[in-house]
C-alpha cells in the first residue's frame, strides 16, 4: 500500500505533558530521533500561541520532510499550512473538514471499530486513528480495550492505513507494528523519557524492525 502517511512512530506533541516543555521543543526531540509524523495536540494552548507553534512546528518539519497532523483544529491546520488534520466525534466531521483542506491534506478520524472506520472513509478520511489498543494515562478515553488480537483484526480489514493509538511504548510498539498498524503513536513514553531524543530514535528503530 502507498499513501502519503510515512509509516512508523508517529509523535503525539501533546501540551500537557511535560507542560513546562515547549511545544516546538517537543516537535524538534521527535524530529531529531527521526518521528516519521508529528501531531500537535493542543488543548491547553490558546488560539494566538497555538498558532505560532504550528507555524514554528511546520517550518522545523518541512526542512526534515516530517508530515505535522494538527489535532482537531481545522483552522489551526489551514492557517499553519500543516500537511492534515485529526478530528474525534466531536470535531467538525470529516467531509466538513475536506471541503475546507482540499483533496491533498490528510485527514485522519478517530475510530473504535471497523464500521467507524468504514464511515470515516465513506466521509473523505484516507487513514484512522484506532484505539485504545492499551489503557493510558494522557487521555481519557471512554471505550474498551482493543489490544493486539483486536488491532490485528481490524488493520487485516481496514481499506486505509491505521494509526495505532493509546499506551503505546517501546516494549509493544514492535507488537503494534506486527498486528498490521502503519503507524503507532506515541505520547507519554516519547515525552516522559529521560531522553526523548533517544527514546523517539529507539521507538523508530522497533517499530521498523518489526
Amino acid at each position: 500500500m502507498h499513501h502519503k502517511l510515512p509509516r512508523g512512530f508517529y509523535a503525539l506533541i501533546d501540551d500537557q505533558v511535560r507542560a513546562e516543555w515547549s511545544v516546538l521543543d517537543k516537535a524538534a526531540a521527535a524530529v531529531g530521533g527521526g518521528a516519521r509524523v508529528l501531531q500537535l495536540r493542543l488543548e491547553q494552548t490558546a488560539d494566538r500561541p497555538a498558532l505560532e507553534a504550528c507555524r514554528a512546528v511546520v517550518s522545523l518539519a518541512r526542512e526534515a520532510g516530517v508530515v505535522v497532523i494538527v489535532n482537531d483544529r481545522v483552522d489551526l491546520a489551514l492557517l499553519s499550512r500543516a500537511d492534515g488534520v485529526h478530528l474525534g466525534a466531536d470535531d467538525l466531521p470529516v467531509a466538513d473538514a475536506r471541503a475546507l483542506l482540499g483533496r491533498e491534506a490528510l485527514i485522519g478520524a478517530t475510530t473504535r471499530n471497523l464500521s467507524q472506520i468504514e464511515q470515516a472513509v465513506r466521509d473523505g478520511a484516507d487513514h484512522v486513528g484506532l484505539g485504545p489498543v492499551f489503557s493510558t494515562t494522557t487521555k481519557q478515553v471512554d471505550a474498551p480495550l482493543l489490544g493486539l488480537d483486536g488491532l490485528a483484526s481490524i488493520c487485516a480489514r481496514s481499506p486505509v492505513p491505521v494509526v495505532a493509538i493509546g499506551g503505546i511504548t517501546l516494549e509493544t510498539i514492535g507488537r503494534v507494528a506486527a498486528a498490521g498498524a502503519w503507524c503507532a503513536a506515541v505520547a507519554g513514553d516519547f515525552l516522559r523519557a529521560d531522553e526523548p531524543v533517544s527514546r523517539a530514535r529507539a521507538l523508530q528503530r522497533a517499530f521498523s524492525e518489526a
